[in-house]
């Protein structure tokens, strides 16, 4: 059976599909006209472009970092699961990110903004050939694909969309009927929100529940319901979202049946668990244009497999978090900031030199399935050595990220030759477990508390499973993960479901837009910085009000000619 990651590399080869560097800017010359693709083949030809940009990719492979589908830059980096890394002088408009204090200048900011619209301009061209073609006197695609064709398209369309929303707030809305010459003129003082919930819900109600054509990495309604279900989360109709959070759970194999690590294992890629993924591969040239190539900064450094780039550490907040009482449940932020989990952060000498984990230590499994740290085996790599791995451990600190890696035995094939960071590993917008903790949040707005604990155990239940990482033969803490017994009010179990969708998704890039749209990000931030500050130097900033969304790129201001107004406060 093809595969959609087949479908990208040979079409991709053969056809330009679109590449400007602006949504506002008109056609290049190179790209094929509508003449020459208006018919079948044509139109999905350029569905498979509009699919092509999810890796947040245009051209080449560098360069890619701030559009990642991962979001591992806006979601983790400025939140407080992980640290910019690498050394205070490389990428520095990172830090600036990191430090919330991005300015309309910022590189990563643009980046993010012209591949998403062109993402949105994909989808759009996709839905104006294809209404073309069907009222055009030529061939014509059947009236059942010609649905299935117009809910993908308009599906990728709401996920571009809703990634630019969630980080800009103010963003002009473009969809298929405007001609180039509109398109400049679209203010960004519209609620983008009714357009992509109206796309959403034709997705919904529109595509199969098999996947199109049959190739795995396409949307289907299941994908389309979830995703449906996570914007109106957080439009606050938790109604509405629980409803469809529960049609996809009943869908879906038991969570506690289902491995934790299969989500972040290129052999068991587009599992059961994977509800929508970004489907990455290396081409069969060698290429790395269809892969992970947003992530590839996060490789590490020295004596790693991978030793480029350095980027992306999580923080020691991030890994102090996963430790648990006695009862086997998350300590309080006071709890374990006032007793981080053990590293050899600051040791000096013999203490340096001998240095092993505290197998006391109580922790939850999915530290050592989250992150890297000395004295535990990292995946098929051996057992990381600590400083040998890392740039800069005085600026990045002592962890190295874990999900976006893959097996040292699984690289030939599944990296770019010569630059082993690239990957052909998979990235998931939605994941099963996602699905559950939404929901848990959703059961609680609506006043079901047992529905949330249920969901919630189910969550822990299957992290309990997850093996013990030990040195030869004895585990390297006290792993625990014990479910709640009850939730005394709505508050805690508010409280009991954000701890659980930092642990859970932890480094997944949903931990910044969480706290935003919970509307704690300031409180949480702030406190953040002041305990990590106290360690690092790369935890720096006041997090304020306007931090919770972002400049609107000074460049595509300047191309609206004044029709794009900046946010409050840049």
């Amino acid at each position: 059976m093809k595969t959609l990651k087949n479908s990208l590399y040979i079409i991709l080869a053969t056809i330009t599909l679109s590449c400007n560097s602006s949504f506002l800017e008109r056609v290049p010359q190179g790209e094929l006209s509508t003449p020459q693709i208006q018919n079948p083949d044509g139109v999905e030809s350029v569905l498979i472009g509009a699919y092509a940009l999810l890796n947040g990719n245009r051209d080449g492979t560098w360069g890619n970092y701030a559009s990642a589908p991962s979001q591992w830059l806006f979601g983790d980096v400025a939140a407080d699961n992980a640290h910019k890394g690498s050394t205070s002088g490389d990428q520095a408009t990172m830090s600036a990110i990191e430090g919330y204090a991005p300015n309309p200048d910022n590189e990563h900011l643009g980046v993010m903004w012209t591949r998403y619209y062109e993402g949105v301009s994909r989808a759009n061209r996709t839905l104006s050939l294809l209404a073309a073609v069907q009222g055009g006197s030529g061939d014509k695609v059947s009236a059942t694909r010609a649905t299935e064709i117009e809910a993908e398209a308009k599906m990728l369309r709401a996920h571009y969309y809703f990634y630019l929303v969630r980080l800009f707030k103010n963003i002009p809305y473009v969809d298929e009927t405007l001609s180039a010459s509109e398109a400049v003129k679209v203010a960004n003082d519209k609620d983008v929100y009714p357009m992509i919930e109206a796309d959403l819900k034709f997705a919904a109600d529109n595509l199969p529940v098999a996947k199109p054509k049959g190739e795995v990495g396409r949307v289907d309604k299941i994908a389309a319901k979830a995703y449906l279900g996570k914007v109106y989360l957080y439009l606050k109709k938790y109604q509405e979202a629980n409803t469809l959070f529960e049609e996809v759970i009943a869908a879906k194999p038991a969570l506690t049946t289902l491995s934790f690590t299969d989500n972040f294992d290129i052999t068991k890629e587009n599992g059961p668990e994977s509800i929508f993924a970004v489907q990455h591969s290396i081409n069969p040239d060698g290429g790395g244009h269809n892969a992970n190539v947003g992530d590839m900064l996060s490789g590490f450094y020295g004596t790693a497999p991978v030793s480029c780039c350095g980027f992306f550490q999580p923080s020691i907040d991030l890994a102090s978090a996963f430790q648990v009482g006695a009862d086997g449940l998350p300590l309080s932020t006071t709890a374990y900031r006032a007793k981080p989990v053990k590293s050899d952060f600051g040791l000096t000498g013999s203490a340096f030199d001998n240095f092993t984990p505290d197998k006391t230590q109580k922790l939850d499994p999915r530290i050592d399935y989250t992150l890297g740290r000395r004295g535990v085996p990292f995946r098929d790599w051996g057992v990381m050595p600590g400083n040998a791995w890392i740039r800069d451990v005085g600026y990045g600190g002592p962890f190295v990220a874990y999900k976006h890696t893959i097996e040292l035995a699984q690289f030939s094939g599944n990296t770019q030759p010569g630059e082993p960071y690239v990957t052909g590993l998979n990235v998931n917008i939605i994941r099963l477990a996602d699905v559950y903790l939404m929901a848990a949040e959703t059961a609680v707005e609506t006043g079901n508390l047992s529905r949330a604990l249920q969901l919630v155990n189910a969550v822990r239940e299957r992290a309990a499973k997850l093996p013990a990482k030990a040195v030869n033969g004895s585990p390297v803490a006290d792993y625990t993960v014990k479910p709640y017994a009850a939730f005394a009010n709505a508050d805690a179990a508010r409280s009991a479901i954000r701890q659980e969708r930092r642990l859970e998704l932890a480094l997944e890039g949903h931990r910044w837009f969480d706290l935003v749209r919970w509307g704690i990000a300031e409180t949480v931030l702030n406190s953040y910085v002041s305990f990590e500050g106290s360690i690092l130097s790369s935890a720096t900033g006041t997090f304020k009000s306007i931090n919770t969304y972002y400049p609107i790129p000074q460049g595509q201001i300047d191309i609206s000619q004044g029709a794009l107004k900046q946010n409050d406060g840049y």
